[in-house]
């Protein structure tokens, strides 16, 4: 899987979702009719590292992440708990190595707001993870509703 692979797989197959680049990662966001300035979050991919988010060491060559915002109670059924929010710059405290490829993992900054990961996911593991991106996308639906 590359990351245009991704990004294409989900703005083909979620309406009403579009791409916007920004902070050194590729968004996908929930903004029909771009109503919105941005739109709600579904998923991004980060290849490179930044100041506050190094943890993954997304430098080292060929290497991205692919970042799913997920409902809570699956977060919950994945890992068995949500962390503290990190202090700025810093990591949840997780026994992860958030490092390793091609393995769902809570995300290393974000994952106190039940986001995941997934560094250089094979075909395999993108399997396991388009159920979690339709959920991050009717999430992101949800949560928009209530901004309208």
């Amino acid at each position: 899987m590359k990351p245009d692979d991704i990004l294409e797989y989900c703005l083909d197959r979620l309406p009403d979702t579009v791409s916007v680049n920004s902070w050194g990662e590729s968004g996908i966001f929930y903004n029909p009719n771009n109503t919105l300035k941005r739109g709600i979050y579904v998923l991004t991919v980060k290849e490179k590292d930044g100041d506050n988010d190094n943890s993954s060491e997304l430098n080292r060559e060929n290497i991205y992440r692919v970042n799913i915002g997920i409902r809570k109670k699956t977060f919950l059924a994945l890992f068995g708990a949500v962390p503290a929010r990190p202090p700025k710059g810093g990591i949840v405290d997780m026994p992860f190595d958030f490092t390793k490829t091609d393995k769902i993992l809570p995300h290393p900054v974000y994952a106190w707001m039940s986001w995941i990961c997934v560094l250089n996911p094979s075909d395999t593991t993108f399997e396991q993870l388009k159920p979690l991106i339709k959920e991050a996308y009717e999430y992101a639906k949800e949560k928009y509703s209530k901004k309208k």
